[in-house]
């Protein structure tokens, strides 16, 4: 089966598309990354950071979203010369503007109506992956693990995948066979952010304005008593919780930090809790794989690096998996296991009442 899978995650910086060939274990074929506009981009922001749009606002960027992933997977076949109708499915993740699983009334919002995607591309595509999950009493998230335990867990030895997106997540693979997985809070959200107010670029390219900064170790010890990093999984979270305005909450009497200590004291922050929840939740893994956008920051890597040992750290390069392209990849997975009616959510990760079939599912034109 030939499935495509797209995914614009937290940063919303772009789209990522993969073509995999799959018959339970994925093969990757193909891949391809599409920039948002700026406008789009600047919509999607906008919305993560205050909460409030009109029906109508929302509605088309719901439509806009969907013709910028229909545009982006259709331009992967272009360039590899391939035609829709050998396509099986397209799973489609969305673009997540608001989750929000722990409300008095649980949901999270995915927006990219696949029926658009479906109609623009002629695929038979799979979207709204997250919501039956908290409708079954779960969290809705992490998802991948699912993915991450089919390509990467090994008999040998106790490993952890770590997500670098706009948020970080990791999957706790165990060499006796167990999984867990979770956010562990922000990765390139507050960073990007941040960057993107005081420098106008939409994120620190190679973290050369963090590594200029120093850290400022009294903020970042009052960042990390928030709730979040101390609260058992499973737990999710997003830009609705981790935004400038959490930060700016704990700056206080601190109005003349540099922007510089500022980007370098966010770096350390994702660097450390991703650090902290690693040896409280599973001290005898061995080797952590990064993946996602995170892992082309070098003065990231490198202090997580540092703040994991004597764990240690690479990409899931070393396991013969490209980290760029590896959610992509899991969405064209799942769909292709939802269109076989098999379930691809773990309760165990996102502590939903039991397995279930992801998505709905919008029809084809071949």
């Amino acid at each position: 089966m030939l499935a495509l899978g797209l995914i614009s995650g937290t940063s919303a910086d772009a789209i990522d598309v993969a073509l995999i060939e799959t018959d339970g274990r994925p093969r990757l074929l193909a891949t391809h990354a599409e920039p948002y506009t700026a406008e789009l981009r600047d919509s999607i922001l906008a919305l993560g950071q205050s909460g409030t749009v009109s029906l109508q606002a929302l509605g088309e960027l719901d439509v806009a979203i969907a013709r910028a992933f229909a545009h982006a997977a259709l331009n992967l076949l272009d360039i590899n010369q391939r035609s829709a109708d050998t396509i099986a499915v397209l799973g489609s993740h969305g673009q997540t503007v608001w989750h929000s699983p722990d409300s008095e009334l649980p949901f999270t919002l995915q927006l990219g109506d696949p029926n658009v995607i479906a109609e623009l591309t002629g695929i038979t595509t799979v979207a709204d992956f997250r919501r039956r999950d908290i409708a079954a009493g779960g969290q809705g998230a992490p998802l991948v693990p699912a993915f991450h335990q089919a390509l990467f867990q090994s008999a040998y030895e106790d490993r952890a995948i770590l997500n670098l997106g706009g948020i970080a997540n990791l999957t706790l693979l165990s060499a006796e066979g167990s999984i867990r997985g979770f956010d562990t809070g922000p990765a390139n959200a507050l960073l990007d952010a941040w960057c993107s107010r005081n420098w106008g670029l939409p994120c620190d390219t190679n973290g050369a304005f963090a590594a200029s900064g120093r850290v400022v170790q009294g903020l970042l010890d009052e960042l990390m008593a928030d709730p979040y990093f101390a609260r058992p999984a499973p737990k999710s979270t997003g830009r609705e919780y981790f935004h400038l305005g959490w930060l700016e909450a704990r700056l206080g009497s601190r109005p003349s930090l540099s922007a510089t200590d500022l980007q370098a004291t966010l770096l350390q922050l994702t660097a450390r809790s991703i650090a902290e929840a690693l040896k409280r939740e599973a001290p005898n893994t061995l080797r952590v794989f990064a993946c996602g956008g995170g892992v082309q920051n070098p003065v990231l890597m490198k202090a997580i690096a540092e703040a994991i040992a004597p764990m240690e750290l690479a990409t899931v390069e070393a396991l013969g998996v490209n980290a760029d392209f590896l959610e992509a990849m899991a969405f064209a997975w799942m769909a292709s296991e939802t269109l076989q009616g098999r379930a691809s959510n773990l309760p165990e990760v996102t502590g939903a009442r039991g397995r279930r079939v992801l998505g709905v599912i919008a029809r084809g034109l071949v």
